[in-house]
């Protein structure tokens, strides 16, 4: 990637009003890897119709943890819809992970899921199906056509907030507030 060329590799995109494309419509990606070869994200505030309970059993493990088992899972995105998708803050040694930022991390192993359902998981993590991919040069177009905003990542965001306040409360890190700005675009 070129110095000229912004990494965007841990910020947020937001979804402007204008981009209407399911699933990304209101959505907030937190950017895992960004380079000249394209980005990979994942949607943060896209709830999917399965629990992590549901996952558990798909996959064959168990968890006595009631609360646990009843967090929803994310839509992640369109790419690699079987796929789980961990984004935590647990710096352990997982057996697939990337390192996003200092503190961090996305795993797509069997391991953590297992270390979820036995209890002793990360302190915080999101769990998703699916991902966001962009070829080279195609996110730079999508924000060159005013389709997302973008925010250095907040883990409150990921972490704290309610997913329907995500969206929201990442515009809101822009000084933002999306009821306030309209749903379309154009150039003068």
């Amino acid at each position: 990637m070129s110095s000229s060329t912004l990494a965007l590799t841990n910020h947020l995109l937001v979804a402007a009003p204008s981009l209407q494309q399911e699933p990304f419509a209101r959505g907030v990606a937190l950017i895992c890897q960004h380079d000249d070869q394209g980005a990979m994200g994942v949607l943060v505030n896209q709830p999917s119709e399965y629990t992590l309970g549901d996952v558990f059993e798909q996959i064959g493990l168990h968890s006595e943890d009631a609360d646990l088992q009843s967090v929803p899972v994310l839509n992640g995105g369109p790419v690699h819809t079987e796929r789980g998708f961990v984004i935590h803050d647990d710096a352990r040694h997982w057996s697939s992970s990337l390192t996003v930022a200092d503190g961090l991390f996305l795993t797509t192993s069997r391991d953590i899921l297992q270390a979820m359902a036995e209890g002793h998981g990360p302190r915080n993590a999101l769990v998703a199906l699916g991902c966001a991919g962009w070829g080279p040069g195609q996110l730079e177009t999508e924000l060159g056509e005013n389709s997302w905003l973008t925010v250095p990542n907040a883990e409150a965001i990921l972490f704290e907030l309610p997913l329907d306040k995500r969206w929201q409360g990442a515009a809101g890190l822009l000084g933002f507030d999306m009821a306030h700005l309209t749903d379309y675009s154009g150039r003068a």
